[in-house]
């Protein structure tokens, strides 16, 4: 029997547009909560099955209609992240607060299922604001919503990022490419379509009660990842191990964009290993495989940022 109505809050983010089409490509009746349905709402629309998406607009948290939403809904989703300070959006607010609340709605409305998506990587990481108040938000849903998942994906990445699409950019202009940490972090980076997967098996699977690392076919260092770029857009740059301290001063001059490629915070992040713990059971481990490589999905987009754009011929194929 399908639920009356999956809810998704964060719902025109990256893993929000794939999962949409999944699950109304698939019959369900999806809810969708945006806070500009007039800027953001078009794209949802061009996701969606017609007739099995609503979208409504929630410009502040208003907790009477949240409870009307829960009230028809089944199914809870909560994607809302952000990946540096903006405005009145804070860490605290959107990782720590939103998702207290949303668990609190949701135990009292008796959702069947509430599926939270953090992230891989946090643990450990004390001195970052984003790591903090991502764990104090899972730590506030597993004790308002016993039963809750918390999915724990590592980089989640497509032609919608803003992981990959940054890079691109930057290799794409720049003669040189620093290396944070001599390039050694590690990553297990997932496709988007992947993630979307997991999620809508989590629900037909009617999984409840667990902690999920989601992960993708590969250990990749972050040298590895700049380098696989790199020779998708057939391009060679010089790449060197930045001292800590013309890091710190990098990412205070990528902060001055519109949308940094990386901040201060992220930096303290990236000194720590985004593979799995070990601690929590797997996507693979609940019978969700994610095969797609990086490299063979990064290809599919990488022609925006070389030369000859849509028609140009990959010079290096083997490389991968």
């Amino acid at each position: 029997m399908k639920p009356k109505e999956i809810l998704v809050f964060g719902a025109t983010g990256q893993i929000g547009r794939h999962l949409i089409r999944k699950l109304t490509k698939n019959n369900y009746k999806v809810v969708a909560v945006t806070r500009n349905i007039h800027q953001k709402g078009y794209f949802l629309k061009m996701s969606a099955n017609s007739g099995y998406l609503e979208i409504v607009e929630l410009k502040k948290f208003d907790l009477e209609k949240m409870r009307s939403l829960m009230k028809t809904s089944s199914v809870c989703i909560n994607l809302i992240g952000i990946l540096f300070e903006k405005g009145h959006n804070s860490f605290k607010k959107i990782h720590t607060d939103v998702p207290n609340l949303l668990s609190l709605i949701a135990k009292e409305e008796k959702i069947d299922q509430f599926i939270h998506v953090s992230a891989l990587g946090i643990d450990n990481a004390k001195d970052s604001k984003y790591a903090i108040s991502k764990v104090e938000g899972e730590n506030s849903v597993k004790e308002n919503f016993k039963s809750s998942v918390i999915l724990k994906p590592s980089i989640v990445y497509s032609v919608d990022d803003n992981f990959t699409t940054q890079f691109f950019r930057l290799l794409n202009l720049l003669p040189f490419m620093p290396l944070y940490y001599e390039g050694k972090t590690k990553f297990m980076p997932i496709h988007v379509s992947d993630m979307a997967e997991i999620i809508f098996k989590i629900i037909e699977k009617k999984i409840t009660e667990q902690t999920i690392e989601c992960v993708g076919p590969e250990i990749l260092s972050f040298k590895e990842i700049i380098i696989k770029m790199l020779n998708s857009i057939d391009k060679k740059r010089f790449l060197f191990p930045m001292p800590f301290i013309f890091a710190k001063i990098s990412t205070k001059i990528f902060e001055l964009m519109p949308t940094p490629v990386i901040t201060t915070d992220q930096l303290k992040l990236l000194k720590y290993d985004n593979v799995i713990t070990e601690k929590n059971k797997t996507n693979l481990e609940i019978g969700i495989r994610a095969d797609r490589k990086f490299y063979d999905e990064i290809e599919k987009y990488s022609y925006n940022w070389k030369s000859g754009g849509l028609y140009s011929k990959n010079k290096n194929p083997a490389k991968k």
